[in-house]
């Protein structure tokens, strides 16, 4: 059983604010996912944000690379129809899975994928981290001028959030992916995203004492200022 502070809408149209305690398996929480966005598209269910963790394991994208699967029998693997590459999910990653409806919210992908960057950049901000797009990356990405510069000069950087998604009937699920303080030396067993040329960080590795808790705190903030408001949310279990 899954501990979880939660606010159950109710209304379909409303929407539903859950965190999970303890870490979820990736087979449970896919589960969960698919039967809510079908409630979502059936109007039986309000949508839903799901803030959890995962015990170590890697995801492969639609795009994955077999090539970039460094490390095969490092951790479960999970093939999954969500956008992008390989994805590591641990413990100390702050998951949030994403199921609105766009059919309310414009049904226009790109503009849905930048929201969801500005959300992680603007969640960043809370910290006085600052977040950076990089065209032909995906993901979240900070400057490391505390690193040895690239081979071209220009200063290293580092991934610090993923972000990949799947639509039905222009209902989304997956979403992204916080590093706050995982063991970063999981990562290396993929080429992250595929990319090779490029680290990755947490807030902890940036020198920032940032809980669980506290992302989540920001994650909502920052959650009302480009989707909207929330609803406060009071402890129940699952």
């Amino acid at each position: 059983m899954v501990e979880a502070a939660s606010i159950t809408a109710p209304a379909p149209e409303a929407l539903e604010w859950k965190v999970s305690e303890g870490l979820v398996p990736y087979p449970q929480a896919l589960a969960e996912m698919e039967a809510r966005v079908e409630a979502i598209i059936a109007g039986t269910a309000p949508e839903l944000v799901w803030l959890l963790e995962h015990p170590p394991l890697y995801t492969a994208g639609t795009s994955a690379r077999a090539e970039d699967l460094l490390e095969a029998d490092r951790f479960p693997v999970y093939p999954t129809r969500r956008g992008g590459e390989y994805t590591y999910h641990g413990p100390g990653q702050r998951v949030a899975y994403v199921m609105l409806d766009l059919n309310r919210r414009g049904r226009d992908v790109r503009a849905f994928v930048r929201q969801l960057e500005d959300w992680v950049i603007r969640t960043l901000a809370e910290f006085s981290v600052r977040g950076e797009r990089r065209t032909g990356r995906v993901g979240v990405w900070v400057v490391r001028p505390d690193r040895p510069a690239q081979a071209d000069g220009s200063a290293a950087e580092d991934k610090i959030a993923a972000i990949g998604v799947r639509l039905r009937r222009w209902v989304s699920f997956h979403g992204i992916a916080i590093n706050v303080e995982p063991d970063l030396s999981h990562f290396e067993g993929i080429v992250p995203c595929g990319i090779r040329e490029h680290g990755v960080t947490s807030l902890v590795d940036l020198g920032l004492p940032v809980t669980m808790a506290d992302l989540d705190v920001a994650l909502a903030r920052t959650f009302e200022e480009v989707f909207g408001p929330i609803p406060a949310m009071e402890n129940q279990s699952d």
